[in-house]
């Protein structure tokens, strides 16, 4: 299925039913008092999180959804049926906006998680209600209210607890398939990943973690140059950020360093947040490199930009060095999840 991350849907609520005005008939019964019931209430519309879902594409076709209205009172003091709640089934990750308003409506992170987003009208009341000691006749009823209705706009964030950045080409689909089970589309020209991939890669028997794979970035992304910065809102929930940097590109006179001063530019344009986030980079393509040249090639990128954080050589294509990665962010994670602090200074022999 075609991967969709926004869609705008109309969200119409029941209304409410109408009360009603009837008086009692029975035989042999002179006058008899009011018996008109009152209306039922209209459906709510509530969204709820799938996590069996992972697209909007749906939202593409069926923009209108509308919950049951409620029936009108009756004689004999009936009260009208009340419309049933209208439940619309989103993925997971979906951050829910008014359209009119601009304002934040909800985040359905948790599978099941279920909000309200448009309120039933509520049933009018009957004469019935308004029989006193000095009216015993009454001739006055209410009318149901309108239900509520939105203009939403639907954001997927995919979750994950991995992000993959870098340049088209840098290897960031072959990582991935290489680390998980994920079966991304990879070829050898820009930009073959046209939205983004998930992948649970499993460290242990009981340890896992999602890895999340976003189209290559380009210098001037956030100006609409390549694809954009569309993609990178599914970074946002992630905890920590792989760097993927091709340290042998086919370009002679390319400099990995440059690429990434580059992509780093691109992430504060589009959030500060999102560059702020812990950042590992990972050198690919080591393969191409002899073993002499490995931590040649290193110690020049890592002096030229000053890193001072993690960084790790792997091969994406032949696997060499991602076994240590995984292990690595699997740590960091658990760590992360603990709330506890690293300590020890890190040493970029280790790695």
């Amino acid at each position: 299925m075609k991967f969709v991350d926004e869609a705008t849907i109309r969200v119409q609520a029941g209304n409410g039913g109408h009360g009603c005005l009837s008086f009692r008939r029975e035989k042999y019964v002179e006058r008899g008092g009011p018996d008109g019931g009152d209306g039922g209430n209209g459906g709510s519309v509530y969204l709820v999180a799938d996590a069996s879902l992972n697209t909007l594409a749906d939202f593409r076709v069926a923009r209108k959804f509308k919950a049951e209205s409620g029936v009108g009172g009756a004689g004999q003091n009936r009260t009208g049926h009340s419309g049933e709640d209208l439940e619309v089934m989103v993925p997971q990750g979906t951050v829910v906006h008014d359209v009119d308003t601009g304002e934040l409506i909800c985040d359905l992170t948790e599978p099941g998680q279920r909000q309200k987003v448009a309120e039933g009208g509520r049933g009018g009341l009957g004469n019935t209600r308004f029989k006193s000691s000095v009216n015993r006749a009454p001739r006055k009823t209410t009318n149901g209210t309108p239900g509520e209705a939105r203009h939403l706009r639907l954001e997927l964030k995919v979750l994950a607890d991995v992000g993959l950045l870098g340049m088209p080409n840098a290897g960031k689909s072959t990582l991935i398939t290489a680390m998980s089970e994920a079966k991304p589309r990879i070829a050898d020209y820009p930009f073959t990943t046209l939205h983004p991939n998930l992948g649970v890669v499993r460290v242990g028997q009981l340890q896992s973690f999602v890895m999340a794979d976003i189209p290559g970035l380009i210098e001037g992304a956030s100006d609409g140059a390549g694809l954009g910065i569309q993609f990178l809102k599914h970074l946002q929930r992630t905890r920590l950020l792989l760097h993927v940097v091709d340290i042998a590109p086919i370009d002679p006179d390319a400099n990995p360093a440059d690429a990434i001063r580059a992509i780093e530019k691109e992430l504060s344009r589009f959030s500060e947040e999102l560059a702020q986030k812990p950042r590992w980079l990972v050198i690919n393509k080591i393969d191409l490199l002899t073993d002499d040249d490995r931590p040649v090639a290193r110690d020049l990128l890592l002096d030229e930009l000053q890193w001072e954080g993690p960084a790790f050589q792997v091969s994406a294509a032949t696997g060499e060095g991602t076994e240590a990665l995984g292990q690595a962010i699997m740590q960091e994670l658990e760590i992360l999840d603990e709330g506890l602090q690293v300590e020890e200074e890190y040493d970029p022999a280790r790695y």
